[in-house]
Order: C-alpha cells, then sequence, then structure tokens
C-alpha cells in the first residue's frame, strides 16, 4: 500500500457518509447504508435527516455504524424550544450522534447567551450520545467570530465542533479549521473535530490531516475525535484503494 492509498484508508475511517439532500427518499438511504460497507472497511457513521433514522437502524449492522442526524438545520434557528424538541425526537428514534446548528446568525448580531443555552440544554437530552455542534464557519466570517462561537460550544457541552452544513458558499476551509483546532487545544483537548462541506478528494482531505496533525498531533486522530463530513469523498476513496483513480485526479499529491 503506497502512502495515497494509506491516506485513503485512513479517511475510510473516519468518515461520516451524508445525505442531507431535500429530495432523499428510503431508497437513498438503503444505497447510503449499502454504500456504508466497503470492500475496504466500513466508515464510523452516516449522517442522514431523522425521518430515515428508524430505516437506518433497519439498514445496518448493530453497533459497527453509528446512525448521525441533523437538528436546527441549516439555518441556526434561535427557537431554541423547537431546536431542542427535534433534538429529542432524534435521540428518541434512536440516533447516536446529534449534529446541531449553531445560532450563528445570532452571534453575528453580538448575542453569545442563546448559543450557550441551546448547547448546554442539546447536550443535557443527548446525555451519552455525541453531540457535534457546526458553527457554519464560512458565515461567520472572521476568525475573532469563529474562535467564540467555538469556544462557546466546547464550554457547554460539545462533543465535537464542525466547519459547516454543507448549505452554504463557504464551508469547510483550512484558515477555519486552523482556528477551530487550535481552540480546541487551548479549552478541551477531548473535544473532537469535523470538517463538513466541500472535501470530495482525498488529497484535498489530507491537507486537513497534516494541519491536525501538526497542531493536535498524529495520535490525536481517531474517529472519536476527527471526521469528515461528506457525501462523495467516499467515492475517491474507493477509487484509490481499488486502484482505479487516475493519475491526473492525485498528481497533486
Amino acid at each position: 500500500m503506497n502512502e495515497l492509498q494509506s491516506r485513503a484508508q485512513q479517511i475510510l475511517g473516519l468518515l461520516d457518509l451524508t445525505s442531507l439532500n431535500d429530495n432523499d427518499t428510503e431508497y437513498n438511504i438503503h444505497n447510503l447504508c449499502n454504500n456504508a460497507i466497503t470492500p475496504f472497511g466500513f466508515v464510523p457513521a452516516i449522517c442522514i435527516y431523522s425521518r430515515f433514522i428508524p430505516l437506518a437502524k433497519y439498514e445496518l449492522p448493530n453497533n459497527l455504524i453509528k446512525i448521525a442526524t441533523v437538528t436546527n438545520f441549516p439555518h441556526g434557528s434561535t427557537d431554541i424550544e423547537l431546536a431542542l424538541y427535534e433534538t429529542q425526537l432524534a435521540i428518541t428514534r434512536g440516533a447516536d450522534e446529534v449534529d446541531i446548528v449553531f445560532p450563528y446568525h445570532a452571534l453575528l448580531t453580538g448575542d453569545e447567551k442563546i448559543g450557550a443555552i441551546l448547547i448546554s440544554n442539546a447536550k443535557k437530552i443527548c446525555k451519552n450520545k455525541t453531540l457535534k455542534v457546526i458553527i457554519e464557519s464560512g458565515e461567520l466570517k472572521t476568525a475573532t467570530l469563529i474562535q467564540k462561537a467555538s469556544e462557546i460550544c466546547i464550554s457547554n457541552g460539545a462533543d465535537f465542533i464542525k466547519t459547516s452544513t454543507g448549505k452554504v458558499d463557504i464551508n469547510a476551509t483550512l484558515s477555519a479549521t486552523e482556528i477551530m483546532l487550535n481552540t480546541i487545544k487551548q479549552y478541551n483537548p477531548n473535544c473532537g473535530f469535523k470538517a463538513a462541506g466541500g472535501i470530495k478528494t482525498v488529497v484535498e482531505a489530507i491537507k486537513y490531516l497534516e494541519l491536525t496533525e501538526k497542531i493536535m498531533g498524529s495520535n490525536w486522530i481517531t474517529a472519536n475525535k476527527f471526521r469528515f463530513g461528506a457525501s462523495s469523498l467516499l467515492n475517491d476513496v474507493i477509487a484509490i484503494l481499488s486502484n482505479t483513480a487516475t493519475n491526473n485526479t492525485h498528481s497533486s499529491y
């Protein structure tokens, strides 16, 4: 196995295979569950809309692949009651992980309290289930706001902080990742990180791994601490591990 294939194998074990399309059907989710189990191993989690959780639980082997869902998605509403209702419903349906959108619009207007209230109460609902908080770094834009959102999430019980919903113009970036990882390192290295949105190739994903290794150390990168959220990245992983990737696609690595 060459270095690129080794990285592809590593990425497979860190991937939240995601389908969050408005037109998703049971057939789509059935296929997603099938794709989550590959000849080279299986992804740690799939991420789907809450209504499909019972189907995914039926389709997937017990305890091998976690089921994640989204709440307060994608707009990051300040309707705390609704967001917490969605979170409770997700847990009741059997979600192992909840990716909740931080009320980033409120933070943009200077309100730091509502995000803290939402995350602390969401964690109470999730209990021992994993709570990932999407700060929507591409909308926050500035380093100050990205760091502030990360701090609020970490200090109020987030198990992971996540870059993006994948539904805005700017999703995961290396610059936002660097800020978020440094905030994790400073405030709670037990908090995980998820890069989501726009990462489609192994070569792109490797840049995030190398940055994380530089800041947190290579031993920190496990599925309990680091994830990629993607729908198409798996295709490139499989292509590389199957030796079917074109030379042009990966000539930069």
